[in-house]
């Protein structure tokens, strides 16, 4: 039952952590629970509290940030004891900061980005592992590959071996850009349609204003029954939470949002409520527009009393999970979920033990506002919680003040309005000093125009002096009157310089660039980046680098919008799965997230079975860019990469992969050109060994044929040789005969010569031997008969026969 209560609004301290679940989910400990939050936000001292403090800085920033602050401190400040009726000035106020403001968040949005999903479960790392490895045996066995296909024309291989990785570095380039399961493209796409479905590219546009203007962005995540998930912008000025140091409001136990809700939505929220629960409502509600005045200041009084003040609020405690784990007869195990009071006897001989965690959990809570009727209280209903850490719930709002110290929040429009005030009361003193510049006159001295004479017979007044004054630039008066006497007024016509306000405008100018330049040097973004007066003679380098430094100095905003997104990007994974695979529409609503891409849908269906890394690919900005198109104009005029490289490495949103993958694109043409070189030599090599073989071939045919016709002309002088010498031997051999006849017939001769002369050789030796016996016997008969000598010599004048004749011709 619903309490009566008035507005009593007082600092209570939280219940007892301790409590058992059944007292938890009373609704005397959420209205606990409230009133000690309500306690701490909104307790009047003097005639503030703590919300609505906040709630007016931040009005006041969003207000300067527009360029629409109140001028009633500049008049206090130009007044004289409250008296204005001297001052007529324009008060608009001037939009300096919002300019400034504008280029930071326009820059913001420049920045695209990309949510990646890598699946981090078992099952995704051992295919992730066996693709890999699938990878890197192909590395391995790339000749053997090759060789197989160029000999029996079988090509075994899984990839184009072209696109193989050469190394291990090269490796985990690939699987960095290339390996993409479906699982993860499937997860991409379902965060990415959760996040076109509820146009968070305008929350986040939202979200970096409010970081920007007052120090703190807050988005909402939920599941609707009708919409399954949503995020919804949070404005931080009616957001409230619990103490924190951190900048990410990762330890705060609690979290609610102040809202105005017409009366006949609370039928929505607690259909139970009667007319008279709707009647104290409607009074509580009165009574707290009368408790905070400050709320009439800047709401209409008639919506006010149409409406009713709601406090909604997440609160963080614990629930104690408990199962009776049973040990059976048979030696097997039986767990049974238990309630949280169950408390079963310990010792020897107990067959079953108690099992206990001690979870996080979120309560949602609904209070109205000065009362103490509690519209909702209950557990929280499709809690997030990773997959890897169970036990913790993480809660349904996301929120990032990048400035943060001991609670107190800071923001760039804070920064810049003790500037910005100056200026305007710079603008409004200049405006007074204009008001009183006078413009510069004439002084006429109407003695030295008396008595002159124009020749027309007309009087010379002062009123022609001026018009022949201002129409030509001259003036008529005289030196010496009618008397002779010299007149002191001979000049009658003299210009008067007025001087009195130029040094104060200067003044003021001066003042008003010098707090300029103050905002500028408060916030980092310096004349290059707003580009108000860059300086001409600056060099382009020069210009880059302050623009890369006011960059630098605002990028805290940029991070703080994507841990945001982020961590948006995580509990919207979270929640897909628990859809998956708890909905009951959970076809329904895989069809709806992969309509756009008919062919996920299988993968859609089993995310819950995969636990994701959510990681951001923010694209680099303009001066890695240039710095990234740089290498590549480098890298293309060295011709080591060519277009296509260049496209696929521009397509790399990961500046730091882009330009991994520049070098590896590099290092590989760069291997491709030395091998191709060789290969250029080699065929050179091969073409001059061609050449010469073939000039060889030549020579040596050439030769051939030269020895051929050689041979020729040998064997056809050879044969001439042949002929010519048979000729001469049939000739010979014809002579031969005719002189062997002839030799026979000398030799027959001679030979009957020779006989014939041995014949008579013979006769005339048997003479001499004769002769010689018959001489010895009577040299015998001589001495045995003692005889005289005898003479032995021939009286015949004769050659004992032998005379010239048979030497004669025959």
């Amino acid at each position: 039952m619903m309490q009566k209560s008035s507005i009593a609004i007082y600092q209570s301290p939280f219940p007892n952590q301790m409590a058992s679940d059944e007292e938890k989910s009373s609704e005397k400990y959420g209205l606990k629970v409230a009133k000690s939050i309500e306690g701490e936000w909104f307790k009047r001292k003097g005639n503030s509290c703590r919300f609505y403090d906040q709630w007016g800085e931040y009005h006041r920033l969003r207000l300067y940030a527009r360029g629409e602050q109140p001028t009633q401190k500049y008049k206090d400040e130009l007044s004289i004891n409250g008296d204005m009726s001297m001052i007529n000035l324009d008060w608009s106020p001037i939009p300096i900061i919002p300019k400034f403001v504008d280029i930071v968040v326009n820059g913001m949005n420049d920045r695209l980005y990309k949510v990646k999903a890598e699946a981090q479960d078992i099952m995704s790392a051992e295919k992730r592992s066996a693709f890999q490895d699938m990878i890197e045996k192909e590395m391995v066995s790339r000749e053997f590959i090759s060789l197989t296909k160029e000999q029996f024309g079988i090509d075994v291989s899984n990839m184009d071996p072209d696109k193989l990785p050469t190394d291990d570095e090269e490796l985990s380039l690939y699987m960095q850009l290339k390996y993409k399961p479906g699982v993860e493209i499937a997860e991409e796409v379902a965060i990415d349609t959760i996040f076109k479905m509820s146009d968070y590219p305008e929350l986040k546009k939202l979200y970096d204003y409010d970081v920007t203007t007052i120090g703190v962005g807050v988005m909402k995540h939920e599941f609707l029954v009708n919409d399954g998930v949503n995020i919804e912008y949070v404005d931080p000025a009616n957001w409230i939470h619990s103490y924190t140091e951190k900048e990410d409001f990762s330890d705060c136990y609690y979290f609610g949002e102040v809202k105005q809700v017409h009366y006949t939505e609370l039928l929505k929220i607690n259909p139970d409520l009667t007319d008279e629960q709707l009647t104290e409502i409607k009074n509580s509600s009165a009574a707290w527009n009368n408790y905070f005045p400050i709320i009439r200041n800047y709401q209409d009084d008639t919506f006010l009393n149409e409406v009713v003040t709601l406090l909604y609020f997440n609160y963080k405690t614990t629930k104690r999970f408990v199962w009776k784990k049973k040990i059976l007869e048979n030696g097997g195990e039986r767990v049974i979920r238990k309630g949280d009071t169950f408390y079963p006897p310990t010792g020897e001989g107990v067959p079953f033990e108690v099992i206990e965690a001690p979870r996080e959990v979120w309560y949602d809570g609904i209070l109205v506002g000065g009362s103490n009727i509690l519209l909702k209280w209950e557990m929280m209903r499709n809690m997030v919680r990773p997959k890897s850490a169970s036990q913790k719930a993480m809660p349904n709002y996301v929120a990032h003040a990048p400035r943060m110290y001991k609670g107190n929040i800071e923001s760039l429009v804070r920064r810049m309005v003790p500037f910005a005030d100056q200026i305007q009361l710079t603008h409004l003193k200049l405006q007074q000093v204009m008001s009183r510049v006078v413009p510069d006159g004439v002084f006429i001295d109407a003695d030295g125009l008396n008595e002159v004479d124009l020749g027309n017979g007309a009087a010379y007044n002062p009123e022609d002096a001026l018009k022949l004054y201002f129409q030509t630039g001259s003036v008529v008066g005289r030196s010496y009157t009618q008397d002779g006497d010299f007149n002191n007024a001979r000049v009658p016509i003299q210009e008067l310089n007025s001087n009195s306000g130029q040094s104060k405008m200067a003044a003021l100018i001066g003042n008003y660039n010098h707090y300029m330049n103050m905002i500028r040097d408060v916030t980092g973004i310096n004349e290059v980046r707003d580009g108000s007066s860059p300086n001409p003679d600056a060099l382009v380098g020069v210009q880059k680098m302050a623009a890369l430094s006011s960059n630098t100095a605002t990028r805290h905003i940029l991070n703080s919008g994507l841990n945001v997104t982020k961590r948006m990007a995580e509990c919207v994974s979270l929640r897909l799965a628990d859809i998956l695979e708890y909905a009951d529409f959970r076809e329904e609503f895989a069809m709806q997230i992969g309509k756009y891409n008919v062919a996920i849908l299988d993968d859609v269906k089993d995310l819950y079975l995969h636990d994701f890394g959510i990681f951001i690919d923010l694209s680099p900005d303009e001066e890695e860019k240039q710095a990234l198109e740089a290498n590549i104009s480098i890298a293309l005029q060295q011709q080591t990469i060519d277009l296509e490289d260049a496209i696929d490495i521009r397509n790399i949103n990961n500046i730091k992969l882009a330009n991994e993958m520049l070098k590896v694109k590099r290092r590989r043409r760069m291997e491709e050109q030395q091998q191709q070189k060789q290969q250029e030599m080699q065929m050179q090599l091969q073409s001059n060994l061609q050449t010469q073989q073939s000039a060889a071939e030549q020579k040596s045919q050439l030769i051939q044929l030269e020895a051929q016709a050689k041979a020729q002309v040998k064997q056809a002088e050879s044969m001439y040789e042949i002929e010519k010498m048979r000729a001469e031997v049939e000739a010979k051999r014809e002579l031969m005969d005719l002189e062997f006849q002839y030799n026979m017939k000398l030799k027959g001769v001679e030979v009957a010569g020779l006989m014939e002369r041995e014949g008579e050789k013979e006769k005339a030796k048997d003479d001499r031997i004769d002769k010689q016996a018959s001489r010895q016997s009577a040299l015998i008969t001589q001495r045995k008969n003692n005889l005289p000598t005898q003479n032995f010599e021939s009286t015949e004048d004769s050659l004992d026969g032998f005379d010239l004749e048979s030497f004669g011709p025959k």
